[in-house]
């Protein structure tokens, strides 16, 4: 019994060490900054190649680029081409891009209105936890900071309004 388990261990080991041998080429960097294992020691001299000792070779494979005016239809290339969108359904789009966006700018213009009612033009009413002046004065810096985003959102709404079409 202990024969045969000590030759099938010898036959795993045998296994094993020559499949290693079979994946540890040497690695050679030839001119050209091409790095290959498929060449023989005497191709390597002959090219120039120098061989890698040390660090292990990690190889990416790259698909190759693809030549400016091809595509996998054959057809033209470039993004204006590699999707077309019924007319009518485009135009459904831009309508409820322009909704959503007529929406949030209303909410926008009436939060704004909101904040500047409670800015009071720079003094706000002073809350019971503001004793100290500066709190109150931070708070007051806070209010006019968002009040100064709130007008960016809204003119960046507007301009994404312009860009889309009218219905």
């Amino acid at each position: 019994m202990s024969r045969i388990v000590l030759w099938s261990v010898a036959g795993v080991l045998g296994l094993t060490l020559s499949s290693a041998h079979a994946q540890d080429r040497q690695v050679y960097r030839c001119p050209g900054n091409l790095y290959t294992d498929q060449i023989s020691v005497k191709e390597a001299a002959a090219r120039g190649c120098k061989t890698l000792d040390g660090a292990p070779v990690t190889v990416v494979q790259s698909s190759t680029p693809r030549r400016a005016g091809s595509s996998a239809a054959g057809g033209a290339s470039g993004p204006a081409s590699a999707v077309r969108v019924d007319p009518a359904e485009q135009r459904a789009r831009d309508s409820d891009a322009r909704r959503i966006l007529e929406a949030e700018l209303r909410k926008d213009e009436e939060r704004l209105a909101q904040m500047q009612k409670d800015y009071n033009g720079g003094e706000p009413e002073r809350r019971g936890e503001e004793r100290n002046f500066s709190r109150y004065q931070e708070r007051v810096a806070d209010m006019k900071a968002a009040i100064a985003r709130k007008e960016a959102d809204i003119a960046a709404i507007r301009r994404e309004l312009s860009k889309v079409a009218a219905p």
